[in-house]
């Protein structure tokens, strides 16, 4: 049997409707930006698949210092124990964050980062004997991942229909979608901070913590919000004492142009959620960092007041080493320098698409932030529609692996991404765009 019939027989995959969707990649092989099929063909990777691949496929220092690491320590049980790489990453993650974040908690997902996160808020108030601040704020639109308190906080995506019973409530606040030319962003934002005072006026001191994806919320559709409106809602839940979780699971590792969206802001959260780039693609491996004031708030003389809270591989040797081959590249590289380069030539290219004499009548709302790039089509195309469906086996048929959200067209690609790579992928988006009418 050949692999996709193997597949077909035994495999489950996720986030898609298995029985009408667009045929799998065989992929058998990748190498920087090029994802190599069983028949040979090639696809640019332009979502970094699944937002997780910073440096590009199969990068030689990464894959080195996994195999080194191998032959020393592949695994050690963490509640008991402890080792040199974990304590490494976690000095350089502690010297990148901002510097209240002191405190590293190791998990394996970007889900389960943000589930921490909010356990350790609602725990936090509970052991500061403030029971009553039990509420949760989230935006519209926001998605943090699939676990239940992760659902809970980003219900209102649309992806959790079937388990809404299930859920506990998550007060939430409009978000002010923006985009290039958007002659509406302050009347937008001005309507969610009153919003959002008024609510604070009356649940303020029963709230744990706010959560939001600082700057773009990505599978919503890679909205944006400026910076100048999350440091305004950052100054309003702080009077009131309420704790601040920014969920970086997609953000973070230089998506934005920063290291952290937070930087970029110029905003300082009390928690924050890393994920998806930290090892580069490699390894499932997440990050809570917290301040150590929340860590604090867990010493005691008895186990009543600790974080209940662990996972079997959190801080896997492997994970780590490769986090940390992950970050030093960074340096050595200098990725924020390409992340520069590739946001000038989204720019362009997002630019030339909305104004195109044809294809600018069904395309608006261009969007560019680092790495990121978006752009909408008229329609308004839900997840997972035969539209999106169709317009995505369109840019798997030219080489392309990208994944349209519903009528709207990303790019997320690789930092290795070069120039003249991203010009003949932008030719064929317009190619694709015009042939469907």
């Amino acid at each position: 049997m050949t692999l996709l019939q193997d597949d077909a027989t035994y495999l489950w995959h996720p986030y898609r409707q298995e029985k009408n969707n667009t045929p799998l990649l065989p992929i058998v092989l990748g190498k920087g930006t090029v994802l190599y099929a069983e028949d040979g063909r090639e696809y640019l990777d332009l979502v970094s698949s699944w937002w997780v691949n910073t440096h590009g496929h199969a990068h030689p220092k990464i894959a080195q210092a996994i195999a080194d690491q191998a032959h020393t320590l592949e695994q050690v049980l963490f509640s008991d124990g402890t080792h040199p790489t974990a304590v490494t990453l976690a000095k350089q993650l502690v010297a990148l964050l901002p510097e209240p974040l002191t405190r590293i908690f190791y998990s394996d997902n970007g889900s389960t980062a943000v589930e921490v996160a909010l356990k350790m808020a609602y725990q936090y108030w509970y052991n500061k004997d403030q029971p009553e601040r039990r509420r949760f704020i989230g935006f519209e639109g926001a998605y943090h991942g699939d676990t239940f308190g992760a659902m809970a906080a980003g219900k209102s995506s649309g992806f959790y229909r079937p388990f809404e019973s299930f859920l506990f409530e998550v007060d939430r606040i409009p978000y002010p979608e923006t985009w290039d030319h958007d002659p509406e962003v302050e009347t937008k934002e001005a309507h969610a901070l009153d919003v959002l005072d008024q609510h604070l006026q009356v649940h303020g001191s029963q709230t744990a913590a706010l959560i939001i994806e600082p700057l773009i919320q990505g599978a919503s559709g890679m909205r944006f919000c400026r910076p100048e409106f999350l440091r305004q809602v950052v100054e309003r839940v702080r009077a009131h004492g309420i704790l601040v979780i920014f969920d970086e699971v997609m953000t973070g590792f230089g998506r934005t142009g920063a290291l952290f969206a937070c930087q970029k802001a110029g905003v300082d959260p009390d928690l924050i959620c890393l994920a998806k780039g930290l090892t580069g693609g490699f390894l499932p491996l997440s990050v809570t960092a917290a301040r150590e004031e929340i860590y604090e708030a867990f010493l005691g003389d008895t186990f009543e007041k600790a974080f209940a809270h662990g996972h079997s591989f959190a801080a896997n040797p492997l994970g780590c080493a490769a986090a940390l081959a992950c970050l030093n590249l960074f340096e050595e590289e200098k990725t924020l320098e390409k992340i520069q380069d590739m946001e000038q030539i989204h720019r362009y290219h997002i630019d030339r698409l909305a104004t195109h004499p044809i294809l600018g009548k069904r395309l608006s709302q261009g969007r560019v932030m680092g790495s990121i790039a978006a752009i909408n089509m008229s329609g308004g195309e839900v997840y997972g529609s035969s539209f999106s469906r169709e317009l995505k086996q369109k840019f798997f048929d030219n080489g392309l692996f990208l994944r349209p959200l519903g009528s709207i067209i990303y790019l997320m690609p690789p930092y290795c991404t070069t120039q003249d790579q991203l010009d003949e992928s932008y030719g064929k988006i317009t190619r694709i765009l015009l042939e469907m009418g």
